[in-house]
């Protein structure tokens, strides 16, 4: 409380210097110090009309700017709304449809509420109320359609309560049932249904959809029984919702209704109309409901990340409040597609991609492919490099499948096939590489991670199969008898891969596997009119072999040294091919103990000619294995290209080795 020299303010104290400087007042006394509930309940009197009014408490005051006291008007703002229904005060709103006050209003009714106000402050200075008059630029809300300012105005709406017969909890612990993918969308839409107010769902609107309820002309007793929505509802059947706007409310009412508030037989019709997300929200029952083999909740609901705040929302709202149960069994939202550096698309910056540009230079499959490739749950950028790789991506995959198709020219998987345990081990670990391929990617469909899918696939192709795999198998494709047992092995295998490649990047690629798949090899029963009428490929647990995996890892790390050292003599023009090479390893150990195992394999493994192992200590401490390269000795061998010491002792023959004269001898 401040005491000037004529009056006594009360004002809150972190604003007193500063209202008393705009007040150009010097000269005052602080008379006492109070908690703001002191005030609360007590009442004041209006400046100019015959009304008391009451104080109270809110959270929304705050000490930036004024004296700490504020007017509320319950009636017209959220946070006044909001305190008055704190303190029971009448939600008083004495403005008119068209922006006006009413006749409760002294003095001022009949005017614009914005013309007003220059006539209330000449009142306040009229009456001697008014200490200060000054312009000030503060944040004001306009109409986004015509930019002018507005106010807000409580009016008489349609809610649903959230809180009345649990419904809040009923839909919280619907939230908890469904499977949100992302794992977050969970913890984001629980927050807001935990937090939401009621939801309105009356809007003032010329046309949408009916909200169907009948008011007494006598009393405005609103009538909203099971019979008198059957019989609107039987109606709209007919003639759709229309008939609402089209007929009168007698033609739409049961006969013989009368007010059981007044007992009138006098009615009209509510022209509000249902909120557009209601509409939307029980989009499950008009779409899926009724449809045979088609049950509530739906497998899947899958629109953008803002719609934990829209459809989403709506949907789960209006099942748990129909049904008790949310619609949908699982929800998937994605992001939205950005540019490659992150950014919003606008005609502006010029960064717009056309899905149909993308589709007329590379092909709607690369598009697709792109679609898979992105992590969803994110932002999803594209730019033309980004295409570009994916076009790269997708011409691996191609160019994979044809080297496989290729290599089956002549394969008859039912007469051809080896048995797993007939197979050569590089053959099985082959096949052991693949099962991990399927759980991988089987998982990924399962859990919508697309992306997933799409790099293990890649990896596999581009790691496993083209950097290594194959590249091996070569010589025994290329070099042995079409139908020897080493051959026919690496086939099975190929044809196990080609199958489940094409089967596993079906739902993405769709022209391209069923290309490949009207040139797989015949079967006796068939392949199947389609690769997308087909089975798709599940995991084989005899292809696991963890031990045989386990002893291939080390060879491959054993691999990668020597093509470092064959890289190396490369660079250095030691030598040119890898197969002009003999690759020298000493060493002693478990490492080496299992290279032995392997030593007639190892030329393959390497693709060198020759592969010597001498069994001694190496210098460096810290390995186990020393490798060294030197040119391989012997002559050239002009079919299969390796280097061997049987070159030319054939006088028939000799520009060929031993191993290709046998088996070109048949």
């Amino acid at each position: 409380a401040v005491k000037t020299k004529d009056e006594v303010f009360i004002m809150a104290e972190g604003l007193l210097k500063r209202t008393m400087e705009t007040l150009g007042v010097n000269a005052y006394d602080v008379l006492t110090t109070f908690s703001g509930t002191t005030l609360e309940n007590l009442r004041c009197r209006h400046p100019f009309i015959e009304r008391d009014s009451v104080l109270i408490l809110g959270h929304h005051v705050t000490l930036d700017a004024g004296t700490g006291c504020v007017h509320t008007a319950p009636g017209h703002g959220q946070e006044d709304y909001d305190v008055g229904l704190t303190y029971g005060l009448d939600i008083y709103s004495p403005v008119d449809n068209e922006g006006k006050f009413t006749e409760d209003v002294e003095f001022f009714n009949g005017q614009n509420v914005f013309r007003a106000n220059k006539a209330v402050v000449q009142k306040l200075k009229e009456i001697g109320a008014l200490l200060k008059e000054e312009e000030i630029v503060h944040s004001y809300p306009h109409c986004w359609r015509c930019k002018e300012p507005i106010i807000f105005r409580a009016t008489e709406q349609w809610f649903v309560a959230m809180d009345k017969n649990g419904f809040r909890n009923k839909a919280l612990d619907e939230v908890k049932r469904v499977t949100w993918i992302p794992y977050w969308g969970e913890e984001r839409i629980y927050g807001m249904v935990e937090n939401r107010p009621d939801w309105c769902i009356s809007r003032q609107r010329s046309w949408g959809i009916p909200i169907a309820i009948f008011y007494c002309t006598s009393c405005r007793h609103p009538l909203a029984k099971k019979n008198i929505i059957d019989k609107v509802a039987d109606r709209f059947a007919q003639e759709g919702a229309d008939a609402w706007f089209s007929r009168n409310a007698e033609e739409l009412m049961p006969s013989g209704i009368t007010c059981p508030q007044c007992g009138s037989s006098s009615f009209e019709k509510e022209m509000d109309i249902l909120d557009v997300w209601f509409d939307s929200g029980v989009s499950w029952a008009a779409v899926m409901e009724g449809r045979e083999g088609i049950a509530i909740p739906v497998d899947l609901y899958l629109e953008g990340s803002d719609q934990h705040r829209g459809w989403f929302h709506s949907a789960l709202l209006t099942g748990v409040m129909t049904r008790a149960k949310a619609p949908y069994k699982t929800v998937l939202t994605h992001g939205f597609v950005v540019d490659g550096e992150g950014k919003k698309m606008s005609k502006t910056l010029g960064n717009v991609i056309h899905p149909n540009d993308v589709i007329n230079k590379f092909g709607a499959e690369v598009l697709r492919l792109w679609v898979a490739a992105e992590d969803y749950r994110e932002d999803i950028r594209i730019s033309p490099e980004i295409i570009q790789r994916l076009s790269e991506a997708y011409r691996r995959f191609r160019n994979t499948c044809r080297f496989l198709l290729g290599n089956l020219d002549g394969f008859n998987p039912d007469r051809d096939r080896v048995a797993y345990e007939e197979l050569e081990e590089i053959d099985r670990w082959a096949l052991h590489k693949l099962q991990h391929v399927l759980s991988r990617v089987i998982d990924a469909y399962e859990s919508f991670e697309f992306h997933k899918v799409y790099y293990t696939i890649h990896n596999f192709c581009v790691v496993d199969l083209s950097a290594f795999y194959l590249d091996v198998l070569k010589d025994r494709l290329y070099c042995e008898k079409p139908d020897s047992r080493l051959r026919r092995s690496a086939q099975t295998v190929l044809y196990e891969i080609l199958i489940a490649l094409t089967k596993l990047f079906a739902p993405v690629l769709p022209f391209t596997t069923e290309e490949i798949w009207g040139f797989l090899p015949p079967k006796k029963d068939g392949q199947g009119k389609s690769v997308h009428l087909s089975r798709f490929p599940s995991v084989n647990p005899k292809y696991i072999d963890v031990e045989l995996a386990d002893r291939w890892e080390k060879l491959l790390t054993v691999r990668g040294e020597v093509n470092q050292i064959l890289e190396d003599a490369r660079r250095k023009r030691e030598i040119g091919s890898s197969l002009e090479a003999e690759v020298v390893i000493s060493g002693r150990g478990k490492q080496f103990e299992l290279l032995r195992d392997f030593e007639i394999f190892l030329p393959t493994l390497f693709i060198v000619s020759h592969v010597t192992l001498e069994e001694k200590d190496v210098v460096r401490e810290d390995k186990e294995l020393e490798v060294k390269v030197r040119n391989a000795s012997g002559e050239k061998c002009e079919r299969c290209w390796n280097y061997h010491h049987s070159v030319g002792k054939n006088p028939h023959h000799p520009t060929i080795c031993e191993r290709c004269l046998k088996v070109l001898a048949g």
